[in-house]
């Protein structure tokens, strides 16, 4: 399960580094190591990868929180999770309202660390999952004619296909035609599906503005 996830270690004491690396690989998963903050930004992470940042919190240059608002602006940002031998509360607090998963102290305990990273890993596995579909229906959407698009449109704006076809100026039959390839290619279930698939589009879903197909005659 954890062989999909990538674990970037991030400690400037070559020891912890050291320990941690073995530490995961015997659980299972892949890691690299990192001496700084800067060699991480140095390095985007893959997007084809489920990729966690495991950092210490005091650093020098670039420290953990900083790295975590730097890797906040990726297309992609990387769940986090902190190590600290400070215990310091603030700097927790402010951690995970830039999206941290955990705030871990060291020493830390290896089921502690493991929890963690599980839910780290989780939440990158449904943000990958999450981006993959998105990518699907992009992809989808672009193999659609501007007559679908146009039928896609109005359907989703909750107009059924008599009015469809008075709006373009087409045959109901036309439209029974056009809609039943909106469906195909867009690999939609049903009317509800088509308005969730507009909306992670982000296509409106209100009716658009009048065509002058069928008001032009």
């Amino acid at each position: 399960m954890n062989e999909a996830a990538i674990v970037y270690v991030v400690d400037d004491d070559e020891s912890v580094r050291s320990a941690l690396l073995r530490l995961l690989k015997s659980a299972g998963y892949r890691a690299r190591a990192f001496a700084s903050a800067q060699a991480v930004l140095a390095e985007q992470p893959p997007d084809d990868a489920q990729v966690v940042v495991l950092t210490d919190l005091r650093m020098p240059g670039v420290d953990g929180i900083e790295l975590a608002e730097r890797l906040s602006a990726y297309p992609v940002p990387p769940p986090i999770v902190f190590l600290s031998a400070h215990g310091d509360v603030p700097a927790s607090v402010k951690a995970m309202k830039d999206g941290a998963v955990d705030f871990l102290e060291k020493p830390v305990q290896e089921e502690d660390l493991f929890d963690a990273l599980e839910r780290a890993v989780a939440r990158s596995r449904e943000e990958s999952l999450q981006r993959r579909g998105l990518a699907d229906l992009t992809q989808n959407f672009a193999k659609l004619t501007p007559r679908e698009r146009e039928v896609f449109a109005l359907v989703i704006s909750g107009l059924i296909n008599k009015e469809v076809a008075w709006e373009l100026g087409i045959s109901e039959k036309t439209i029974k035609v056009h809609r039943a390839r909106v469906v195909e290619k867009m690999g939609a279930r049903s009317l509800p599906d088509l308005v969730r698939m507009a909306g992670r589009l982000g296509l409106p879903s209100e009716r658009p503005a009048e065509t002058t197909g069928a008001r032009a005659g």
